[in-house]
């Protein structure tokens, strides 16, 4: 992968320093530390080049819709959270520094808009699940089919609905003891592991919201039909369990037991030499490192195999660990059970999909892109 200098990217773009830098913050452009001189950045040759083509040629409605979707200009607009300097910011908020004393209900009321969130008791008894994404999702597809759409119904009906929705999915997840308590210590008591109380309610917190991602986009385009809430947090968990996004843990954890198998080093250089990033290294959306990451890190002692593995893969590609790398290193750390980060994921994520829901609800408008056809040529015979 080659990689450009600061003049060098200039250059070749024509444009201001600071034109470079909004484009790394935005995302088009990817940037590392310099290794020579960790003062100073370096950006990647083929973002540059690709900018510097769109530059030179007109860009069509369809060119811009195409790049838009993926890691590109904001498709839609919200009020909800962004990722700006480098830090992601709740309604105008550093989540990094409401995370050291926030709860994730707290989160939830500046997300919703609201003074105060009640979760109501289950209504029946729950058990603790054997597979929990697979509970919430049961749990969401009964609400689903049954629950009114969400159009023509106050705010603050939604809201009082939402906070039942987030109740049940918590209950499916964790069963029914400690009901009344914040969800990080039903967590911490849960996996029998007190330490990791506080560590539990930043990563709650971190990870409330992060902008338009793949399932909060799938959530607000349910949403954008007036599907009931309910089927728009459906449409956000499935999208979550994917590999590339909530489960993106798993590759962490296989590479943990690759390093302990075979070495460290061996293991990350066997994986560059095929081809293959790091996984939970880098994120397009922070070039100078994962905010939430080291914001997570920080209040722990990673294990001695995630050390090395961080150490050896920032010393070999320049990268910094991300969320993902933060949530299975702290798994590993305080012996949570091995689907913790997916867990975290998906009860903290579930405030932002309802705070998306009801913005997306409020425009009262259908999401509905085109498609540009690549297939065989159009025939009238």
């Amino acid at each position: 992968m080659a990689w450009l200098t600061a003049s060098q990217a200039l250059a070749a773009l024509g444009v201001q320093p600071q034109t470079l830098y909004a484009n790394v913050s935005r995302g088009r452009i990817q940037a590392k530390p310099d290794p020579q001189d960790p003062r100073r950045s370096l950006y990647k040759s083929e973002d540059v080049k690709r900018l510097a083509g769109r530059k030179a040629g007109r860009r069509t409605v369809a060119n811009v819709a195409a790049e838009a979707i993926g890691w590109g200009d904001p498709v839609l607009p919200s009020s909800i959270s962004t990722i700006a300097d480098g830090r992601l910011w709740y309604r105008g908020r550093d989540a990094s520094a409401l995370a050291v004393t926030s709860t994730l209900e707290q989160v939830a009321a500046l997300l919703w808009e609201t003074d105060g969130i009640a979760f109501p008791l289950p209504a029946h008894a729950v058990h603790l699940p054997d597979r929990p994404l697979e509970a919430a999702m049961v749990a969401l597809a009964r609400r689903a089919a049954t629950d009114l759409p969400a159009y023509g119904r106050s705010r603050a009906v939604l809201i009082a609905e939402a906070s039942g929705i987030l109740a049940d999915v918590v209950a499916a997840m964790l069963g029914a003891d400690n009901a009344g308590l914040p969800v990080h210590i039903r967590l911490a008591r849960l996996w029998q592991a007190p330490a990791a109380e506080d560590c539990i309610r930043r990563a709650l917190v971190l990870l409330a919201d992060h902008e338009l991602n793949a399932s909060t986009f799938a959530a607000r385009v349910a949403a954008s039909t007036g599907a009931p809430l309910s089927a728009g947090m459906l449409a956000g968990l499935a999208t979550l369990t994917g590999p590339l996004h909530g489960e993106a843990y798993l590759s962490v954890q296989a590479l943990a037991r690759s390093a302990q198998a075979a070495g460290t080093e061996h293991a990350v250089r066997e994986s560059l030499a095929q081809g293959r990033a790091i996984p939970a290294f880098a994120h397009p959306l922070y070039p100078m490192g994962d905010e939430r990451a080291r914001a997570l890190l920080e209040q722990f002692k990673p294990g001695p195999v995630y050390q090395e593995i961080r150490a050896v893969t920032e010393l070999l590609t320049g990268e910094q660990p991300n969320i993902d790398f933060a949530l299975a290193a702290m798994t590993d750390a305080f012996a949570l059970p091995p689907p913790a980060p997916v867990i975290l994921f998906a009860i903290a994520r579930s405030v932002g999909w309802i705070a998306h829901i009801l913005e997306q609800q409020s425009m009262n408008q259908l999401i509905r892109p085109r498609a540009r056809y690549t297939g065989p040529p159009l025939s009238m015979t």
